[in-house]
């Protein structure tokens, strides 16, 4: 189930879910409690962003209300963004939003090379 909804393996996820908790993001907070255990928050998170599904489409995947889902979102998504790195390997090819791009390319070269992609 996992795999399906989220592209992850369930190894991966397990992994995902560890490394989530060893930083303090499933912290007990004050006040009522989430609709969702974790792992299930962290996989909502995880298949919005994989399938772009509306918040409305989300809710009723999940079994709970929209601004349910939007809330976890909000709370989780912040956690899950991938944290910037300090250097890429000279010669890497990163992938940004599914266009590719030269890791050292001039501004100029990526300025015309993402522009007629925008118009």
């Amino acid at each position: 189930m996992v795999e399906l909804f989220s592209g992850l393996r369930p190894r991966t996820f397990a992994r995902l879910i560890t490394g989530l908790r060893r930083e303090g993001v499933d912290r007990p907070l004050r006040g009522r409690p989430w609709a969702l255990c974790f792992e299930d928050r962290v996989l909502l998170v995880a298949t919005y962003w994989r399938t772009n599904l509306t918040m409305r489409q989300l809710a009723a995947v999940f079994g709970v209300s929209k601004s349910v889902a939007a809330r976890v979102i909000e709370d989780l998504g912040p956690a899950l963004a991938l944290r910037p790195r300090a250097r890429s390997p000279r010669g890497a090819v990163l992938i940004v939003d599914a266009a590719l791009l030269c890791a050292r390319a001039p501004l100029a070269a990526l300025w015309n090379q993402l522009l007629p992609s925008i118009w």
